[in-house]
């Protein structure tokens, strides 16, 4: 009988470490590991994920598989229902090690109807329910105090490396003949920080984009991919499939989306081509899709008009 232990970690930031910790303090003898690439996100369904798969499709009737937690695993209930149906199924055994679900046996099945007993599928819809209700909780307080330190007049994002109050002496310096390595040295912070700082005294600046108005230059948004590949097969506007075409594609787990810079313009405009996603006029809309295009439309909305 073989321990299959499958892991996992949401960004390409985050380790196993803990996962480690957890599973080593557990004895199990002779592991087989199967590990998801870094960044493979919990709302793929586990039954789509190649390591998983893989798993699966290793195992033998008996064997028993091992997961730090059950969040490393599933997301949601009908995760959870859809994987405890396969591991019956292939007569696999699941054994977490740590949280909630540690002290149940989540492979219990009735003995005449073989079905999964009344009392394990409440047990795990209501845990389950209760981790998507922190997640939840945790987004809305988190948005709640960034529009209140928006009303307070504070700005999100990184701070300046440069201190305000240092920004005049920095572009004095640099007149005087300091060299942007030796600033950077005298303030302690990068050179990007510094050549941020003077950027309109560099001899490759161009004052037209400065002189544009504010609405005209390119502003950077990351669009989902679901959004990008429906606007693909969209007839677009010279400017539009210029935009797109000059994306730059960044990996987010098993997808990615497309880093686009383009004029606020361009932006709603290409928002406004991809309205079908919605739904509507007969045509049902897919809920991925709806959520993407959403997803989009949010990031657009804080652009100045």
């Amino acid at each position: 009988m073989a321990n299959l232990v499958y892991k996992r970690v949401s960004t390409d930031q985050q380790s196993t470490a803990r996962q480690d910790l957890v599973l080593d303090e557990a004895g199990i003898e002779d592991p087989v590991v199967f590990e998801e690439d870094p960044g493979t996100s919990s709302r793929l369904h586990p039954l789509q994920r190649p390591k998983f798969g893989d798993l699966l499709t290793y195992g033998r009737p008996g064997d028993t598989v091992h997961i730090s937690e059950m969040f490393r695993l599933v997301r949601g209930n009908q995760h959870i229902l859809d994987v405890l149906d396969v591991l019956h199924r292939d007569r696999l055994s699941l054994r977490i090690h740590d949280g909630a679900f540690s002290a149940m046996d989540l492979t219990a099945r009735h003995p005449r109807t073989g079905e999964l007993l009344s009392t394990v599928k409440f047990m795990v819809q209501t845990l389950a329910a209760a981790g998507e209700l922190q997640r939840d909780l945790q987004r809305e307080l988190t948005y709640d105090g960034l529009r209140a330190a928006e009303a307070r007049g504070s700005k999100g994002g990184r701070r300046p490396a440069v201190a305000a109050d240092k920004t005049d002496d920095v572009r004095a310096a640099y007149l005087e003949g300091r060299s942007i390595a030796a600033l950077a040295r005298d303030h302690r912070v990068s050179r990007g920080a510094i050549r941020t700082a003077v950027a309109d005294l560099l001899p490759d600046h161009t004052p037209t984009e400065e002189d544009a108005p504010a609405s005209d230059l390119p502003v950077t948004l990351d669009m989902p991919c679901k959004v990008a590949d429906y606007l693909r097969t969209t007839e677009l506007e010279p400017a539009e499939r210029a935009a797109l075409d000059q994306g730059a594609p960044v990996r987010r787990g098993q997808g990615y989306t497309l880093r686009v810079s383009a004029a606020p313009g361009v932006h709603r405009q290409l928002l406004a081509r991809c309205q079908p996603l919605d739904g509507g006029h007969g045509v049902p809309a897919v809920p991925a899709q709806r959520k993407a295009r959403r997803e989009y439309e949010n990031r657009v909305s804080t652009l100045t008009p």
